[in-house]
């Protein structure tokens, strides 16, 4: 396992397909980290499937009406557009055209994204577990998706 050197800003994600780790970067997009850490706690993520999984491209969460169009009861973020590269394990915002409109859902990448550089709020990298993101069922939409089991913050898990 990888070692994990700040347990407030890690990600801790069981999914049917098993764990991944996920470093947050709270300097680089810290309105999203800060959401991400919330909703976590709330358990908002536990259950929700991923809707959208693309073959070399990413596998998208955080909808919990299964559909690409919900969100959380939360107000929508501004965007924190950095110089942070879209690579593989790259954890980020989804969005509407609107630039301002990420609430809940996010994506990791399965590969390098340059296209999507600048344009969404990058707000954390996988350390572990790449390989069971991986294994996530593709499909737009996806037949029978994977899901998050539960999703924490590493502080909080005993």
């Amino acid at each position: 396992m990888a070692e994990i050197k700040d347990p407030e800003n890690t990600i801790i994600m069981e999914t049917t397909k098993g764990k991944v780790v996920i470093q947050l970067f709270p300097d680089v997009a810290p309105g999203h980290v800060s959401r991400i850490k919330e909703l976590a706690r709330e358990n908002f993520y536990d259950g929700i499937v991923f809707h959208r999984v693309i073959d070399d491209f990413m596998a998208q969460t955080g909808d919990p009406t299964g559909t690409g169009m919900g969100g959380s009861d939360k107000p929508d973020l501004k965007a924190e557009f950095s110089n942070m590269s879209h690579e593989r394990g790259t954890c980020s915002m989804a969005r509407s055209q609107n630039p301002n409109s990420a609430n809940s859902q996010f994506f990791i990448c399965f590969a390098k994204s340059p296209w999507l550089d600048r344009q969404y709020s990058v707000w954390g990298q996988v350390i572990e577990g790449m390989d069971n993101v991986d294994k996530i069922k593709r499909g737009e939409p996806v037949s029978n998706p994977d899901s998050i089991v539960s999703m924490r913050v590493a502080a909080d898990v005993a």
